[in-house]
């Protein structure tokens, strides 16, 4: 089976960076929230796709932590940019490993879509700090993608692979945890000789071109195995930016040396390592209750802090 765990690991370590614990369990939204209620007062961090977030009818920041006091309902709506949002709460769920993980693979048959009614035990949450944010990589609107060739890449025509490399694609409606179609400006890639190859292994990020041309762009859930030729392979360090591209949204590809690519791959987990948060400064026009949120760093009022 593959990898599977979140379309974007960048905004799982954000939630966690948030929260200042280390990186866990959350709740992926695939372009829509939904309404939560806690049965004891959490913390929570928002993170990845922005979304519209409300707690009890009040605008929530995204890309930052808060407390969700118990009882209260949180309500969060549409992706506004990207794809996947996420839910990560203080401490994480409470719920049992299958194969070293306690994510869903939903292509392997493990774990399945959460449903209204749903209900998932939290984990103890050892820390108590909220009211933190950060300033999001910007991966949201598609862009420029890094590629290392495949094993199949010199299979494509010299005159296709550098018009792969001058279009523009754009991002297809269909789509999922599995990968992403896109659309080239102009003609396909398919190829005269060689279009079906012996299926051998495949990973996440490899561009697949099937027989209509149009490349397929691997994520995390994707097949093990396949036969169609790749005409190259996003390296890791930019499928955060394939899992967020929304239906439309803008693509392109370069090539890059192997060198490049395990350079922009050491920076990659760096930052993933050293995500930088500060106090969340807020609108006292947003605060109607001031009591009851912590205005200076420590100092609550009640048993409730945000």
């Amino acid at each position: 089976m593959s990898r599977g765990g979140a379309a974007d690991r960048l905004a799982l370590a954000e939630g966690a960076a948030l929260l200042r614990q280390p990186p866990g369990t959350a709740l992926e939204l695939a372009g829509y929230g939904g309404r939560f209620r806690a049965d004891v007062a959490c913390r929570i961090a928002l993170t990845g796709a922005p979304m519209r977030a409300t707690l009890e009818g009040a605008p929530l920041t995204w890309n930052a932590s808060h407390v969700l006091p118990a009882g209260a309902v949180l309500e969060i709506g549409g992706a506004l940019s990207g794809v996947y949002g996420y839910l990560t709460p203080g401490g994480g769920f409470d719920l049992p490993e299958e194969l070293g993980a306690r994510s869903a693979h939903l292509n392997a048959g493990l774990g399945r879509l959460l449903e209204a009614g749903d209900r998932l035990p939290l984990a103890a949450d050892k820390g108590r700090e909220t009211g933190l944010t950060l300033d999001p990589v910007d991966r949201f609107g598609g862009g420029l993608l890094r590629v290392l060739p495949s094993l199949q890449t010199g299979m494509f025509p010299e005159e296709m692979r550098a018009r792969f490399v001058e279009e523009r694609f754009a991002r297809d409606s269909r789509g999922n945890r599995m990968g992403i179609r896109v659309t080239p400006e102009g003609e396909g890639y398919g190829l005269t000789e060689g279009q079906s190859i012996v299926s051998e292994v495949i990973t996440p990020g490899d561009i697949q071109i099937p027989g209509d041309g149009a490349p397929y762009v691997l994520l995390y859930e994707c097949q093990t195995t396949g036969g169609y030729p790749r005409i190259g392979t996003v390296i890791p360090a930019d499928l955060p930016r394939v899992a967020q591209a929304a239906p439309g949204v803008e693509l392109r590809f370069r090539f890059v040396s192997r060198a490049e690519a395990l350079e922009a791959e050491a920076g990659y987990r760096r930052a993933l390592g050293a995500i930088a948060v500060r106090p969340l400064v807020r609108d006292p026009a947003d605060m109607p209750d001031l009591l009851s949120h912590s205005l200076i760093s420590g100092v609550t009022a009640g048993e409730e802090h945000s």
